[in-house]
C-alpha cells in the first residue's frame, strides 16, 4: 500500500512586541487562526515562539510590530534562523476601534497584515556600521539638545539678573558669555545672597555648557571617518556634510534597498509631494509626514546648494520667473536631492540628474 504524504501546511505569524512580553498569532493560509501565545523578551523566549508558529506548520512570513524598538531582538533572531520578516505598522484607529485593543488581537492583526501585505514594510538591519552610527549620533544628538538648553537658561538668567551683571554680560557673543561664565570665581560662601547665586548659576552653566562642547568634538571625531568609511560617495556631493549624510544613511537603513524606489525613498523622507487635485484644480500639496530628521538633512543641503550651487542658483531664477514661490521651490529642490541621494545609497556609480528634471515634480 502506497503512502501519499501530506503537503505541509504553511503559515504566516504575527507579533506583538512589549518591554518584557511578546504575544504571537498564528493564521494559515486562508487565514484561519489557529493560536495565540505569550513569551518572554529574552534569547529563549525568541526561541520558544519559533519553536510554537513551526508546530503549526512551514513559516512562510513573521510580521513584527516595532522591529526598530521593542521587536529588534526578535527581529535578528528570525532572520539568523532565515525566517522572513515584516515590519508591521499599527492598525488604523477605524479598525482598532472595531475590533477592540488586546496583546492577542494586536498579534492576530500583525498575522493577517503580514499575510494580506497590507501594511508591511522591510525591517532594517540593525547589525552594521549604519547602526553603529545611529547609536553615535542619539548621543550626539542628545548632547547638543542639552547645550541649547544651557545656553537657553544661561541667557534667561541675565534677563533676570542684577543691573551690575546684567550690564557686562547682555551684550557679548554666545562664545564670549560661556569664557566669562566659566572663568568666574563667585563667593560661594555668600550662596545665600541672591546676586551671588545668579553668579554661581552662571558658572556652572557655563562649564557644563564647555562639557557638552567637548562630547559633541570628541562624537564629530568618530561620527566623521564613520560616515566616510559607509559612503565616501555621499559625502563628495555638493552640500552633504557628515551631519546630514549620517542622518540619511540612518534614514535608509543598513540594508538601502530596504526603499523599493526612489520614489518610495523620497516619500520616507517627506519629500514627495502629495496629489491634492479636484475637479479641474490640479495641484500637489505639501507632504508633513515621512522621517522628519531626514528631511531637515534634505533641506539644509537644499539650502547650502541654493547659495553656493550654480546649477540650484539658475533653476531657481527659472523657477520663479514662472511664478514659483521659493518655498515651493524648495519642495522641488528637496525632491530633486532626495532621488540624487537615494542613487548614490543604493549605486556604487551614481547617475546625477540636473535639477531642470524637476520642473513636473512641484
Amino acid at each position: 500500500m502506497t503512502t501519499i504524504a501530506q503537503p505541509t501546511r504553511e503559515v504566516t505569524g504575527g507579533v506583538d512586541t512589549h518591554k518584557d512580553t511578546h504575544t504571537a498569532a498564528v493564521v494559515d493560509s486562508a487565514g484561519r487562526l489557529l493560536g495565540t501565545e505569550q513569551f518572554e523578551a529574552s534569547r529563549a523566549g525568541y526561541r520558544r515562539l519559533l519553536a510554537w508558529l513551526l508546530s503549526f506548520g512551514t513559516v512562510a512570513l513573521v510580521g513584527v510590530e516595532g522591529t526598530g524598538a521593542y521587536g529588534a531582538g526578535l527581529a535578528v533572531h528570525l532572520r539568523e534562523q532565515d525566517v522572513p520578516v515584516v515590519e508591521i505598522d499599527r492598525p488604523d484607529r477605524k479598525t482598532r476601534r472595531w475590533q477592540g485593543k488586546s496583546d492577542p488581537v494586536d498579534a492576530e492583526a500583525a498575522a493577517r497584515a503580514a499575510l494580506a501585505q497590507r501594511r508591511t514594510g522591510t525591517p532594517k538591519q540593525r547589525d552594521g556600521r549604519v547602526e553603529a552610527l545611529r547609536s553615535l549620533r542619539v548621543a550626539r544628538r542628545s548632547a547638543v539638545n542639552q547645550r541649547a538648553d544651557v545656553q537657553r537658561q544661561m541667557k534667561t538668567l541675565i534677563i533676570t539678573a542684577p543691573e551690575e551683571l546684567r550690564a557686562v554680560l547682555r551684550d557679548l557673543s554666545d562664545k564670549q558669555l560661556v569664557a566669562t561664565c566659566a572663568a568666574g570665581r563667585p563667593d560661594t560662601t555668600r550662596a545665600g545672597d541672591p546676586a551671588m547665586a545668579v553668579r554661581l548659576a552662571l558658572r556652572t552653566l557655563a562649564r557644563r555648557h564647555q562639557r557638552l562642547a567637548e562630547e559633541i568634538a570628541d562624537l564629530d571625531a568618530l561620527i566623521g571617518p564613520l560616515v566616510a568609511e559607509v559612503a565616501p560617495a555621499l559625502l563628495a556631493l555638493h552640500g552633504v556634510g557628515p551631519e546630514a549624510a549620517g542622518q540619511l544613511l540612518i534614514s535608509a537603513g543598513e540594508n538601502p534597498d530596504r526603499p523599493r524606489s526612489e520614489a518610495a525613498f523620497a516619500m520616507l523622507c517627506g519629500a514627495a509631494p502629495i496629489p491634492a487635485s479636484s475637479g479641474r484644480t490640479h495641484r500637489h500639496r505639501l507632504n508633513r509626514g515621512g522621517d522628519r530628521a531626514a528631511n531637515s538633512a534634505l533641506y539644509r543641503i537644499v539650502l547650502c546648494r541654493l547659495r553656493w550651487d550654480a546649477r540650484t542658483r539658475s533653476y531657481r531664477e527659472r523657477r520663479t520667473a514662472e511664478g514659483l514661490s521659493k518655498k515651493k521651490i524648495i519642495r522641488c529642490l528637496k525632491r530633486y536631492v532626495a532621488r540624487e541621494i537615494y542613487r548614490v545609497i543604493t549605486t556604487s556609480h551614481p547617475h546625477l540628474t540636473d535639477p531642470s528634471d524637476l520642473t513636473t515634480a512641484a
